[in-house]
């Protein structure tokens, strides 16, 4: 495994050892010069044909680090088939992409580049079109001794979002010091998030990204739809062609959820509080009030920390 993706936290403070769900601490450890660099690559267009879009077009840091829209758009305005899942605090996923198809950062941004639905890049052609830049190929230079290359592209670019981690979320505030005020709907919603089952797959620092579990437990969720099923919804099937893989999917972490537009990999729910039902029904085989609905979704919003690229004005 590479070195920066062996990202170390501090450990959490005594008063949240025993809680499913642990504060994110800061990323330490990541090189300042590969963060800056990375950044300047997350936004540039050059890496996509035509120099139409970057990862920040899809990824959008100001709004959360996802897209505003169910599906995002590549060159030429191509749709792509999944709901574009935030970059803020992926370093702490098991595996990248809704099916688990990256292992890593560094892995998972061959994905967009080679898509001809995103940047339809080759990997010659970035890198020519990157060292026709002097100025680029000197900060290269400063940071690898071996210039700009796919290698170097994509640690660089892996690094900067290793940094993306999302801080002092409220209910983090309060595991960590329990006289911190927390909402009591959200420490309702906390008891209910454990008691109800949600736990069992979100927990940890991310909340989930930590584990995959079909899409439709106890229920027909894909029959329900109302809409053919895809490619895309076969999940990590398409990635590991076994059957029991089928409609599995990388359970997506909660730590942003309630900032989102869209929910699930297919951006079918445009609220949290029908998500947040539609799981329970389809992964807990419950149908719960609104009320209990209502607090839960209050817990969600109180793991949303912040990150100082969501005050930045965005370079596109």
């Amino acid at each position: 495994m590479r070195i920066w993706s062996l990202l170390l936290f501090a450990f959490p403070l005594l008063g949240a050892a025993n809680e499913p769900i642990l504060p994110l601490e800061p990323a330490i450890g990541l090189d300042a010069d590969k963060v800056s660099l990375g950044r300047s690559l997350f936004f540039d267009k050059r890496l996509s044909r035509g120099n139409q879009v970057s990862c920040a077009s899809c990824h959008q840091l100001l709004t959360h680090g996802a897209d505003v829209k169910p599906l995002s758009s590549g060159v030429n305005g191509a749709l792509g088939e999944l709901k574009t899942p935030t970059v803020y605090n992926a370093a702490l996923n098991i595996r990248q992409a809704w099916d688990g198809r990256a292992q890593a950062l560094y892995d998972q941004i061959d994905s967009p580049i080679l898509n001809p639905k995103e940047h339809d890049m080759t990997w010659p052609e970035v890198v020519a079109k990157l060292n026709q830049d002097k100025t680029l190929v000197a900060q290269f230079t400063r940071v690898y001794s071996q210039g700009a290359t796919k290698h170097t592209v994509k640690d660089a670019i892996a690094t900067f979002e290793g940094s993306l981690i999302t801080l002092n979320a409220p209910f983090d505030l309060w595991l960590k010091d329990k006289s911190v005020k927390l909402p009591k709907s959200a420490i309702a919603g906390y008891e209910l998030f454990k008691r109800y089952g949600c736990i069992s797959c979100h927990q940890g620092r991310n909340v989930g990204g930590n584990m995959f579990a079909k899409m439709g437990t106890f229920g027909d969720y894909f029959g329900d739809r109302n809409t053919p099923i895809q490619k895309a919804d076969y999940g990590r099937f398409n990635v590991t062609g076994n059957e029991q893989d089928r409609f599995v999917f990388k359970v997506p972490s909660l730590r942003l959820a309630s900032k989102q537009a869209y929910f699930f990999h297919d951006a079918s729910h445009s609220s949290l509080e029908s998500a947040v039902a539609t799981m329970a029904k389809y992964q807990l085989g419950r149908n719960i009030s609104d009320s209990d609905i209502n607090k839960l979704v209050a817990f969600i919003d109180s793991l949303a920390g912040h990150h100082h690229e969501m005050d930045l004005e965005n370079h596109e």
